[in-house]
């Protein structure tokens, strides 16, 4: 089974930084897409950074900037450098993979992030 947990959450201060870590086991593909997620109350789940196995990146037009994704292919991590957070910014935030014929999508258990005004 595929597993991911999520690490790093917590509390922080407006302007302040967070580093989000994601750690994987089981069966993960080679070729895969490893992102961010993150999702308040009343709000759908949004993404908000993502990485394929070959590097290239996406970022929510809120967090360009701000936010940097990185991975670590032969250890199936990826993680989440974040800076200059704002209030807006607090949600609960998921790992996620995506791989397979399908794409079909893991997530995590999700790690709360507040960030203070």
């Amino acid at each position: 089974q595929v597993q991911l947990v999520e690490s790093g959450g917590g509390l922080v201060q407006a302007g302040g930084s967070l580093r989000l870590s994601c750690a994987t086991s089981g069966r993960i593909s080679s070729i895969n897409v490893m992102g961010w997620y993150r999702q308040v109350p009343g709000k759908q789940r949004e993404l908000v950074a993502a990485i394929t196995s070959a590097g290239s990146t996406n970022y929510a037009n809120s967090v360009k900037g701000r936010f940097t994704i990185s991975r670590d292919n032969a250890k199936n991590t990826v993680s989440l450098q974040m800076n200059s957070l704002k209030p807006e910014d607090t949600a609960v935030y998921y790992c996620n993979v995506k791989q397979g014929p399908a794409l079909y999508d893991y997530w995590g258990q999700g790690t709360q992030v507040t960030v203070s005004s």
